[in-house]
């Protein structure tokens, strides 16, 4: 461009979420589980020496947020790129219950109640539908999704463009990722006692249950012990 010569970056940083220049988001979930391993042997170095709350807290204030920072901008993409996500979760709850690296980790994810790396990014997608359709989420937002309701059931139920027709994607490109087409998709999949919680905090414990029990099928816990979850440490 006139004298100067530019050259081609092959991934950019906004608000500290990286967009290559495919769309693939593959450097956004390098960099996030890199710098989660990074912090997470740093705290490593001193679990000795705090106690076992104060160091949990450490791990969800220092890790798993930032592991969870913009997660929603990966709804839709390969299992294989989000299963990336799921290492991290394992080794902090490996460093949290002190195992061995011979030692299964799935037990301890899941007494700590901590759902899996694709369900954690379809918690914050839906919460953002929900802000959207009651009016707390940003107005771009908002404007892009509205009620449609279902003519045989009678319910409000399902979600569409406001020009009620979905938009032609093709699966080579990244169309299905954008909030106004994976945000319907996820909202229609939810059951109908999720999508007509009369709050956001019944909204959030409703979901996450819904998600854990999809998250691990063959295990069963007690309704009262999900909602304490949901309420503690999400």
């Amino acid at each position: 461009m006139g004298p100067d010569t530019i050259t081609q970056s092959k991934a950019v940083r906004d608000l500290c979420i990286y967009i290559d220049f495919d769309l693939s988001m593959q450097v956004h979930v390098q960099q996030s589980v890199a710098g989660c391993f990074v912090v997470l042997r740093h705290l490593c170095s001193i679990r000795l020496f705090v106690p076992s709350s104060v160091y949990q807290s450490l791990v969800f204030a220092l890790v798993l947020s930032r592991l969870d920072y913009g997660n929603a901008t990966l709804a839709g993409f390969l299992a294989s790129l989000l299963n990336r996500l799921q290492s991290v979760l394992s080794a902090a709850a490996q460093s949290i219950a002190g195992l061995r690296c011979s030692e299964h980790i799935e037990d301890a994810v899941i007494g700590f109640h901590w759902l899996r790396g694709p369900e954690r990014i379809k918690v914050k997608l839906a919460v953002n539908v929900y802000q959207a359709f009651h009016g707390t989420a940003c107005r771009y937002l908002s404007g892009q999704l509205q009620y449609v309701a279902d003519l045989l059931l009678g319910l409000a139920a399902l979600i569409y463009f406001q020009s009620s027709q979905r938009p032609s994607v093709s699966t080579f490109t990244v169309g299905d990722h954008v909030f106004v087409a994976a945000g319907p998709r996820l909202w229609n999949s939810l059951p109908v006692d999720v999508q007509s919680a009369p709050s956001l905090t019944p909204f959030r414990q409703k979901l996450k249950t819904h998600l854990f029990r999809q998250s691990y099928p063959d295990i069963v816990f007690s309704c009262f012990t999900i909602v304490v979850f949901e309420i503690t440490f999400m």
